[in-house]
């Protein structure tokens, strides 16, 4: 993109002309896409959407040329990555616990505890990977054992948000196990 359409494209973006912001997007995003499913590959989709969104808050704020405007929707793309990464840490501890709250399966044999817990583990550390409202849904869902209205009245979203959550989650969860070419029944 020459500096002039740059400018133009910034202007009328910023003016809310779609043409412009889709200039905008498909100069930036691709590269910006690439260096985060670099980093988070499953969630790398997410973050690229988290970052657009951002930007489009914020272009009436952005002052500078092309070159500027790369490291500025960059910048936005790493502190999103840097936040997800935060709340998944955060997750992980928080799910860290659960190990001694969820029943585990009915196992006969002496090996039976022994698998019970490694199995209970490799799962909790499955859904803590997901990002925190997919696990939080999961957790409430399946190891509370609560139904849909109630998780949605716990977390304050509508139901329909928590079944697609729900969805997503186990999706997810699938897509892990076949990857690692362990079957998944549904």
């Amino acid at each position: 993109m020459r500096e002039e359409q740059f400018k133009t494209a910034l202007v009328e973006a910023r003016a809310g002309a779609d043409w412009a912001i889709a200039a905008l997007y498909r100069r930036f995003h691709p590269r910006l896409l690439r260096y985060l499913r670099a980093q988070e590959p499953v969630e790398g989709e997410d973050l690229a959407a988290e970052a657009w969104l951002d930007a489009a808050r914020g272009l009436h704020r952005f002052e500078g040329d092309e070159r500027a405007f790369q490291r500025w929707i960059f910048t936005i793309a790493r502190r999103r990555l840097v936040d997800f990464r935060r709340r998944r840490s955060r997750s992980a501890r928080a799910l860290g616990d659960l190990r001694d709250l969820a029943e585990p399966p009915d196992i006969a044999g002496a090996a039976g505890p022994v698998l019970a817990e490694s199995e209970t583990d490799a799962a909790l550390a499955r859904i803590a990977s997901l990002p925190p409202d997919q696990a939080d849904v999961v957790l409430l869902r399946v190891v509370a054992g609560l139904d849909v209205a109630d998780v949605a009245e716990m977390l304050g979203k509508k139901q329909g948000t928590v079944r697609v959550l729900q969805h997503r989650a186990l999706e997810r969860l699938a897509e892990q196990l076949a990857r690692e070419g362990r079957s998944v029944t549904r």
